[in-house]
């Protein structure tokens, strides 16, 4: 039997450029379509893996195993949001400057069958203390657009990080080691 179909449910380049150090190309890019809002009270870690798995649901496909991920920033019990507009990336900032924040990326495999399967990779992130001028420098590279609590780890912001502590593709948006897994799991020949 051959290799399983994947569709990644996601239009992240980021995602398909991690996917790929797998050595596995998606067959279909099936981008889902869901209400992203936090439930009141929802703990990061439980919202995290609510996204990853109704992200799955959204995309299913009785084609292939279907790939699902979302990563979040979280300070303490607080949701850090993607930022859309520099005055979010800016608050953002300003609240990860000099201390510790946890990104938290779950994925979730849904088989044609329905079966799920999960995993969740945390992550220990701590920023510098940022200069205002650091701050307005990063906001002016543009970077931040679109990404959870502000930043994108694998561009300007690297440099601005003093310690991270668990999966670096993980904080960039899908952690290699812990989808790895997955797929063995499911059946995908990997290297």
């Amino acid at each position: 039997m051959g290799q399983p179909t994947l569709i990644l449910a996601s239009a992240s380049p980021r995602r398909r450029e991690l996917i790929a150090r797998l050595g596995v190309t998606p067959a279909a890019v099936n981008p889902a379509d869901i209400d992203e809002t936090p439930r009141k009270g929802e703990l990061p870690r439980d919202y995290a893996k609510r996204m990853a798995r109704e992200k799955a649901e959204a995309a299913a496909s009785n084609d292939g195993h279907v790939l699902a991920g979302d990563t979040v920033v979280a300070a303490g019990r607080r949701i850090l949001p993607k930022a859309e507009d520099e005055a979010t990336a800016r608050k953002c900032l300003e609240l990860l400057s000099g201390r510790r924040h946890r990104v938290l990326s779950a994925i979730a495999l849904r088989a044609p069958d329905g079966t799920i399967r999960e995993r969740l990779s945390e992550t220990v992130v701590m920023f510098k203390r940022l200069s205002a001028q650091e701050i307005d420098a990063y906001l002016a590279s543009g970077e931040w657009e679109g990404k959870a609590g502000g930043y994108a780890i694998q561009g300007i912001a690297e440099g601005l990080i003093s310690r991270i502590q668990g999966s670096h593709s993980g904080v960039v948006g899908l952690p290699l080691y812990e989808t790895r897994a997955l797929l063995k799991a499911a059946g995908f020949a990997l290297a």
